[in-house]
């Protein structure tokens, strides 16, 4: 038994033991013919000079596409020095890929797809768009453009991304970019610079109106509370009014009612009795006493007496009159 761990040709051919490295599948050839046979990572053995191994990765890999000159839509030559490729070979199409486009697959859907597509790309770009305007959509571009060749001819492909860097141009003409965007970074910063200030007057702008809005509030506040104390004030001499007018009626009406019921109590009182108790108290309280002819019989004049008892009853109706009034 012969062990030569190599991967080159002659030593595969003459080799029985072999081992296949993880994250690859072995695959073999006879006679120059492809077999079936997919072998996982491990030791296998195989026919020495008959039958031949390769090892095929089927993990993540990245490949290298390096100097991919190309020609914008104007005419000027511009080169791509370096992009990166990330793609991965699905297990179960390893014999169907290798069948039909041998073991240097990415060869033909990476690196040649590579130089086709970014020159088709370039050709219908101008140097500002390739260079400045559209170079961030290269990528994505790039891989959808592989991408949909490899699911239809090569479905065991997988493109995972695509990294692109920037492209070499002629000097003179890099110069004039950099120029231009030294330009556009000074308009930039004049821009940014316009609306800092605009920013900064509308700020100011905002907290004087706020200010005056604060004060006109405070004041409308202040007024509102100064008429309200004056509406509280009339409000309440209003009240002290009623009372002081309720008040007063009462009294007014005490008053009159108190002088109704003397009138109705003294003309109760103007009987022909009563008015003879008082003429009789009225001469009882009379200490003059006079002597003559008729002094005895004054008492007992009844004509007299009519006449003073009328004379009384006058005067005491007078009296309640004007009380009345």
């Amino acid at each position: 038994m012969i062990v030569i761990p190599s991967s080159s040709n002659i030593k595969n051919s003459l080799s029985i033991l072999h081992q296949v490295p993880e994250g690859h599948v072995g695959v073999y050839w006879r006679g120059g013919a492809l077999l079936r046979t997919v072998t996982d990572p491990g030791f296998h053995l195989k026919l020495p000079l008959i039958t031949q191994y390769e090892p095929v990765q089927v993990t993540l890999q990245t490949d290298q596409v390096r100097d991919i000159p190309c020609g914008t839509k104007g005419g000027v030559m511009i080169n791509f020095e370096k992009i990166e490729v990330v793609n991965r070979l699905g297990k179960e199409y390893v014999y169907e890929t290798l069948l039909n486009y041998g073991v240097q697959y990415d060869h033909t859907w990476i690196y040649d797809k590579i130089h086709h597509e970014i020159n088709q790309f370039c050709s219908s770009h101008s140097l500002q768009q390739v260079y400045i305007d559209v170079f961030d959509q290269i990528d994505e571009k790039m891989k959808d453009a592989l991408q949909g060749d490899c699911t239809r001819y090569a479905p065991g492909i997988e493109i995972i991304s695509v990294r692109v860097t920037k492209p070499t141009i002629p000097e003179s003409i890099r110069k004039n970019f950099e120029q231009m965007e030294e330009e556009r970074t000074k308009v930039l910063i004049s821009i940014e610079r316009q609306k800092f200030v605009e920013k900064e007057a509308e700020t100011t702008k905002k907290m004087a109106i706020s200010e005056a809005e604060k004060n006109a509030n405070v004041s409308k506040i202040l007024m509102e509370q100064k008429l309200m104390e004056k509406d509280s004030a009339r409000r309440e001499q209003e009240i002290e009014n009623q009372m002081y007018m309720a008040h007063e009626r009462s009294l007014a009406d005490a008053a009159f009612y108190r002088v109704l019921k003397e009138a109705e109590a003294n003309k109760l009182k103007l009987t022909p009795q009563f008015l003879e108790l008082k003429f009789i108290e009225a001469i009882a309280d009379n200490t003059k006493i006079f002597f003559g002819d008729k002094v005895p019989n004054m008492v007992l004049d009844q004509r007299l007496l009519g006449n003073f008892l009328q004379g009384m009853s006058g005067g005491m109706a007078r009296e309640v009159v004007s009380e009345e009034v």
